[in-house]
C-alpha cells in the first residue's frame, strides 16, 4: 500500500503539498482515534461510575495519540519524500570526493528533491566535462613539450658539429672562406629555429596550432640544407647517407622550418633502424614536393605499419630518453598542414620507407 501510494500520489506532489496531505490524513486518523477514545472513556464512566482516574486516562490517551500521529507522519514523510533522494545525493557526494565522476544519478520524483538531484547530475556532468577538457589540455601540453624536446636535438647536434668543425680546422686555416660562411649561415639558421621553438613554447597548446609560414625557397638550397642535417645524423650513427633529386621548378613556397622538422624526423627514424645506409630521394614537380627516406634495416613490422604514425608509438624501442615515438606523428601533422600526407611502407628489397608529400604552391 505504501509503495502504491508513493508511486501514484506523493511522487506527483511537491514537498509542501505532500506535507499538507500527510497532515490532513494524520489529522483525520488522529481525530478518529480520539473519538474512539472518548467513547471508550464514556463506557468506563458508565461501568465504574464517577471515578478520579477516567479523565486523566482519557487526557493521557489523547496526548499519546497526537504524539504518535506526529511521529508517524514525520516517519512517513521522510521515507516517502526524503530518504531515497538523500541516499542518492550522499552516494554521489562520496563518489565525487573519491574523484570518481563516471556515474549517473536519477530520480523519478517531480518534487523539489527531483529538481535538486537533476541539478546535481547536471553539475556532475559539467564537472566531468571540465575535468576531461583539463586532462586533454594537460596531455596535449605534455605532448607538445615532448615534441619540442624531441626536435631540439637535431639543431643542437648540427650546431655542435659545426662548432667543433670550426674550432678544429679554422685555426689551422684548412677551411675556405666560402666554407666558413656556409657553416655560419647554417648555424644561424638553426639558431633562428631554436628561437622559433622558444617563442612557440609560450603560446602553442597543441601541435596542430603550430603556424604555417610559407616562404619562397630555392630548391637546390633547401635540399642542400636538408642533406647537411641528415649527414650530421648519419655520422652520429656511423651510417652512410645517399641522396638524389628530381625537380622541374627552381623555386617553391613552403615553410622551411616545418619542412626541416619533417625531414629530420624521417631521417632520424631511418638512421635509427638502418643497417649501413640511408637513402633520400627528392621529387619536386606539379606543385608537390615528395621526400622519401628509405633504409636497409629490418623494415616495419605489421603492427608498426598501422601504428607508427600514432603519437608515442615506439614499437620495440623502450628507451624513452632517446626515442619517444613522436617523430613520424610530427611528420604526419606537418605534412597535413602543408596540404600533404605521410605514407610508410616496406621497400621491395627490404628495409623501411617513409614518404612525405608536401604541397609547395610552386612559383612559376
Amino acid at each position: 500500500m505504501a509503495k502504491l501510494m508513493n508511486r501514484l500520489l506523493l511522487k506527483r506532489f511537491t514537498l509542501l503539498q505532500s506535507f499538507i496531505l500527510l497532515c490532513v490524513v494524520t489529522l483525520m486518523v488522529v481525530l478518529g482515534v480520539i473519538t474512539l477514545e472518548f467513547a471508550w472513556a464514556e463506557s468506563l464512566r458508565l461501568r465504574f461510575g464517577e471515578t478520579d482516574w477516567v479523565l486523566p486516562s482519557l487526557v493521557t490517551a489523547v496526548l499519546l495519540t497526537v504524539a504518535a500521529g506526529i511521529v508517524i507522519m514525520a516517519i512517513l514523510f521522510y521515507r516517502w519524500k526524503l530518504k531515497r533522494p538523500l541516499e542518492l545525493l550522499k552516494q554521489a557526494s562520496e563518489n565525487i570526493s573519491a574523484n570518481n565522476l563516471d556515474f549517473h544519478i536519477s530520480y523519478d520524483g517531480r518534487d523539489e528533491m527531483g529538481e535538486l538531484i537533476m541539478a546535481f547530475e547536471n553539475m556532475r556532468s559539467q564537472l566531468e566535462n571540465n575535468l576531461k577538457t583539463l586532462w586533454r589540455s594537460v596531455e596535449e601540453r605534455k605532448q607538445i613539450n615532448a615534441i619540442f624536446a624531441h626536435d631540439l636535438r637535431t639543431p643542437l647536434s648540427v650546431l655542435k658539429g659545426n662548432a667543433e668543425l670550426l674550432a678544429t680546422y679554422l685555426p689551422q686555416k684548412k677551411l675556405s672562406e666560402e666554407k666558413v660562411l656556409d657553416l655560419i649561415h647554417t648555424m644561424n639558421l638553426h639558431i633562428r629555429r631554436l628561437e622559433s621553438y622558444a617563442e612557440a613554447m609560450n603560446s602553442i597548446q597543441r601541435l596542430e596550432d603550430v603556424p604555417l609560414n610559407r616562404q619562397s625557397m630555392d630548391t637546390i638550397s633547401l635540399t642542400a640544407l636538408l642533406n647537411g642535417s641528415a649527414q650530421q645524423l648519419a655520422r652520429q650513427f656511423g651510417i652512410r647517407f645517399v641522396s638524389s633529386l628530381e625537380y622541374d621548378n627552381a623555386s617553391i613556397r613552403v615553410d622551411p622550418y616545418l619542412v626541416m622538422q619533417i625531414f629530420e624526423n624521417m631521417a632520424a627514424n631511418g638512421v635509427r633502424y638502418a643497417a649501413s645506409q640511408v637513402n633520400v630521394h627528392y621529387v619536386i614537380q606539379e606543385g608537390t614536393m615528395k621526400i622519401t627516406v628509405s633504409d636497409d634495416g629490418p623494415g616495419f613490422s605489421p603492427e608498426a605499419l598501422n601504428k607508427a604514425i600514432l603519437p608515442f608509438y615506439r614499437g620495440e624501442v623502450w628507451d624513452a630518453t632517446e626515442h619517444r615515438g613522436l617523430g613520424l606523428y610530427v611528420c604526419k601533422v606537418f605534412c597535413e598542414k602543408h596540404e600533404g600526407n605521410l605514407q610508410i611502407a616496406n621497400g621491395t628489397h627490404g628495409g623501411g620507407s617513409v614518404t612525405a608529400t608536401i604541397g609547395t604552391r610552386v612559383d612559376k
